[in-house]
């Protein structure tokens, strides 16, 4: 099978989508916003709490701010052009292309995702590591990774978030594709992807019994992990298996996917025409 198409749909995706600039200062925009609110309930907590914490304060607001830079790649929506296709019947034409179905759409996912985080990501970067400290306010800002070590470990991982965001945004294809609407999908995955990859509380403040089923589920893999190994609260072998695992529901996922949507193109009925 050759790549190029694949390579092809995503190089082409993410050019048309790195066109909205607009779009993506407006978002940076408002993740400044929420990621002042959410430092500023961690401030609270801390001073209002002595009793011991598994993150420090320091590492709470560098958790905080990487949600904010590389919130694009949390998987919460169906790619907005496959719902469209489905709406309008227009998937029918998918079935005709001489390519993989699951690959094209994995590439496009990719894409859409990449294109939309990369220029937020920057952005924020340099907002909450540089202008936050100008502004006097240097305990809120954004710390450098930890060390060398997991500033290299962090960038594997976030490579294989994004092979993971995407496996699971297929699934949300998937059901889009089934379904007729991509509005029932949505609702039921955005709380699962809020929840349970430490988007609105970081994972290591639920109780510790709920630790390594948490650790083990595939959406930690979306936020906790990389972040904590970004501050070194994952260093050595337990950075490496968090890496791993992630790799690992990557591959189920887009093995269980690709055969689950094969079924389901295999069975597409679209009527009227």
């Amino acid at each position: 099978m050759s790549v190029r198409p694949y390579l092809t749909v995503f190089r082409m995706r993410f050019v048309l989508m790195l066109q909205y600039r607009a779009a993506a200062v407006a978002g940076f925009g408002t993740q400044c916003w929420w990621g002042f609110i959410k430092v500023m309930v961690f401030a609270a907590f801390f001073r209002s709490s002595s009793a011991h914490q598994p993150m420090n304060f320091a590492q709470a607001v560098t958790y905080v701010w990487l949600g904010q830079a590389f919130l694009a790649l949390l998987p919460w929506l169906a790619d907005p052009d496959i719902a469209q296709m489905v709406a309008s019947g227009n998937i029918a034409y998918e079935r005709l292309r001489p390519l993989d179905t699951y690959f094209f759409w994995y590439a496009r996912a990719m894409a859409w995702m990449i294109a939309r985080a990369v220029p937020r990501a920057l952005m924020m970067f340099a907002f909450a590591c540089v202008i936050v400290p100008v502004l006097g306010m240097g305990d809120w800002r954004l710390r450098l990774p930890a060390t060398p070590e997991s500033a290299v470990l962090f960038a594997g991982a976030m490579t294989v978030t994004v092979l993971l965001s995407s496996a699971i945004v297929m699934f949300v294809n998937l059901g889009c594709v089934i379904t007729l609407s991509e509005r029932g999908v949505n609702s039921l995955i955005v709380p699962f992807i809020l929840v349970l990859s430490g988007n609105i509380v970081p994972l290591p403040f639920f109780p510790n019994w709920m630790q390594p089923i948490l650790f083990a589920q595939p959406f930690a893999g979306l936020v906790d992990i990389p972040y904590r190994i970004y501050f070194g609260g994952l260093t050595g072998w337990i950075a490496f298996a968090g890496i791993a695992q992630m790799l690992a529901w990557t591959i189920v996922l887009g093995f269980v996917g690709h055969r689950a949507l094969r079924a389901a193109m295999d069975r597409l009925q679209v009527q009227g025409g």
